[in-house]
């Protein structure tokens, strides 16, 4: 397999000392190359700068305010949307072709194989291996970004993965091919839920956001310790949260209550309803 630009950044805000996903890559066997995506606004910038001075890259909301739409009146930014617009850009100038988009709290990856009824896991060591496989799948196929599957996909044991592996969603962790025209950029829209708002939004007209559930992602708990987008959560909560994307696409998003004990609200998607299907070969004409 010939040798691949590319590199994985992690976007992080007010956890300098805390980026669980920078030391788990580094155990599950990545090599290459890392950058921490901060934004200018960080009060532990200078934090970052220091322990990882060669792997920081800062950027300025501002020179991407107005560029993609928020969806509210709110005027909350410290919220990861803006980072996700501006990777595009910082990809560019490091003259990458290929770059995955990660945050800051993943605790680690493993791949998922049935054994009969049970879903069975073991954790990856051979990440870059896994990740040059990943480029070549973006490569060889007409699909604009691969993600990992989350624990909450895989739930119903091994019979998950008949319905949920190659599933058009793409949520958290992503793979993107470096564009020489910024015009052919995929912005992510919405403060909050923004990857979801994005993947119904460029679904319903084609383009291909995929995830595979043979390989997984564990994160911490959300809202569980102070940076990320843990303030805005805590303002707003999952009720404006899940509301994005049902402003979003109305006609395939809906909000219903899920939990036992701790009940909350969170988006449904029907995805009949989503996104573009692929017909069987026996209803094309001759």
């Amino acid at each position: 397999m010939e040798p691949v630009n590319y590199a994985v950044f992690i976007l992080t805000h007010g956890r300098p000392d805390n980026i669980k996903t920078y030391s788990t890559l580094r155990k599950c066997g990545y090599t290459g190359k890392i950058y921490l995506i901060i934004d200018s606004d960080d009060k532990k910038k200078e934090r970052y700068l220091e322990k990882y001075p060669d792997e920081v890259i800062v950027f300025n909301k501002s020179d991407y305010k107005g560029k993609f739409d928020v969806m509210d009146n709110f005027d909350n930014e410290k919220v990861i949307v803006y980072a996700r617009n501006a990777a595009y850009d910082i990809a560019r100038t490091l003259k990458l072709d290929y770059f995955f988009e990660y945050e800051d709290d993943y605790t680690a990856f493993y791949y998922r194989y049935p054994e009969g009824e049970i879903l069975k896991s073991i954790s990856v060591s051979n990440m870059d291996l896994l990740f040059n496989y990943k480029i070549e799948f973006l490569k060889s196929t007409k699909i604009h970004t691969l993600a990992f599957v989350q624990g909450g996909d895989l739930i119903g044991g091994s019979h998950s993965l008949d319905t949920n592996n190659f599933k058009r969603k793409a949520m958290n962790s992503f793979l993107f091919k470096v564009n020489e025209n910024k015009e052919d950029d995929y912005l992510f829209i919405g403060r909050m839920n923004d990857d979801v708002n994005s993947y119904l939004t460029y679904g319903k007209v084609g383009v291909l956001f995929f995830q595979i559930s043979y390989i997984q992602l564990c994160q911490e708990l959300t809202q569980k310790k102070s940076g990320g987008n843990t303030e805005v959560y805590k303002m707003f909560g999952t009720y404006a949260k899940s509301f994005y994307s049902l402003m979003v696409e109305p006609s395939c998003c809906k909000i219903y209550e899920i939990g036992t004990s701790s009940k909350r609200l969170h988006h449904s998607i029907k995805w009949l309803n989503a996104v573009p299907l692929i017909l069987d070969e026996k209803y094309k004409k001759q």
